[in-house]
């Protein structure tokens, strides 16, 4: 069956139909992963967006619930070639079988690398995917996403390694699951709190950290968390991922901008801002801190393909940020070392 990617500019690829039969409208946005599927589509921080796989076959291992990250969030998944018969012994079903289950659309058989050429010239931009291509595009035009972080934040508090070591809070602003897995494995007890918790109510826990997750959206929307980690700088160590790094440099002052088509993929290179080594990371963000408005705290690291700011410290409160994503479970793992970093400053408290 025929099914359309339609972009809000009204250019049109035509593909043929995978996953649920229904139509849906997001922000297109493309990764260049060529391995990690699974994680991509059940990372949380692609809430509201269709996203794109720039490597040509995806599904060639399937589906494994173990290696999620989080509940499915995209809106449409688009791909050049789909695995219709993966092989590998852990496979438990196929991605179509998958996408069903969720009731999302998926596109196969489009020219992926145009698509991505049209971002990178344009912009990411709102799309739909339809097996008809609709007549008027202000539906589309019109699309924005809301309320993401209340959308995937948990709804109650869980408790995880009780007998840890070190008492960690973990603020799910749409957590991804290894971040728990790289606490629990340093011996931290974790604490997943929902995103509207206020601040009193994470101090009355006496933590020895509070770690900031990754999510989706604009990180300037949310008014509420930004107010909270006001309270909570300086009070107690603090480590931040992705979102989390956007919204402890919204407290403290600095300020943050959309990217042209943002960063996602496990090949983005950053480097020391004051040092010699570079790093491969792990990135989904279409928002960055911009460098000229951090008052607070020192650049740690920056993006080695366009510059922007990749991690802030603040040592006089006891707290850094990064931009990338250190607990990827799917790799690369050459940024493990800041939750050791991040241990380091609870031995201190």
């Amino acid at each position: 069956m025929k099914r359309y990617l339609i972009l809000e500019d009204g250019t049109v690829f035509e593909g043929k139909a995978f996953g649920a039969d229904v139509s849906a409208v997001g922000e297109l946005v493309f990764t260049t992963g060529m391995c990690g599927y699974i994680e991509t589509l059940t990372d949380e921080s692609y809430f509201g967006q269709i996203v794109m796989q720039t490597f040509p076959l995806i599904g060639n291992y399937g589906i494994i619930e173990e290696d999620f990250e989080g509940e499915c969030s995209v809106k449409a998944y688009a791909v050049r070639e789909v695995c219709k018969e993966p092989s590998n012994f852990r496979c438990e079903k196929t991605l179509d079988t998958f996408l069903k289950e969720k009731g999302i659309p998926g596109i196969c058989g489009i020219d992926t690398r145009a698509v991505t050429k049209r971002i990178r010239e344009k912009g990411v931009m709102n799309a739909a995917v339809s097996d008809e291509i609709p007549s008027d595009l202000q539906f589309i035009k019109d699309y924005k996403i809301e309320n993401a972080v209340e959308s995937v934040t948990c709804k109650d508090i869980t408790v995880y390694n009780e007998k840890g070591k070190y008492n960690v809070a973990l603020i799910d602003y749409g957590a991804k699951r290894n971040i728990i897995r790289e606490l629990v494995k340093r011996d931290c007890k974790v604490t997943v709190m929902p995103a509207f918790t206020a601040a009193k109510d994470i101090l009355k826990l006496k933590p020895d950290g509070v770690m900031l997750s990754n999510g989706p959206g604009d990180p300037a929307d949310n008014v509420f968390q930004i107010e909270v980690l006001k309270e909570l700088a300086g009070n107690v160590p603090i480590f931040g991922i992705c979102l989390g790094h956007q919204l402890l440099s919204l407290a403290l002052g600095a300020k943050t901008e959309k990217l042209k088509y943002g960063h996602r993929g496990v090949n983005q290179p950053v480097k020391e801002a004051n040092g010699t080594r570079t790093y491969i990371t792990s990135q989904n963000h279409g928002y960055a801190v911009v460098s000229d408005s951090v008052k607070k705290g020192k650049i740690s690291f920056v993006n080695a393909n366009d510059g922007t700011c990749e991690g802030i410290d603040y040592p006089e409160i006891k707290a850094f940020s990064v931009q990338f994503h250190p607990e990827a479970c799917s790799g690369p793992h050459d940024t493990a070392f800041l939750f050791d970093r991040f241990i380091g400053l609870m031995e201190e408290k």
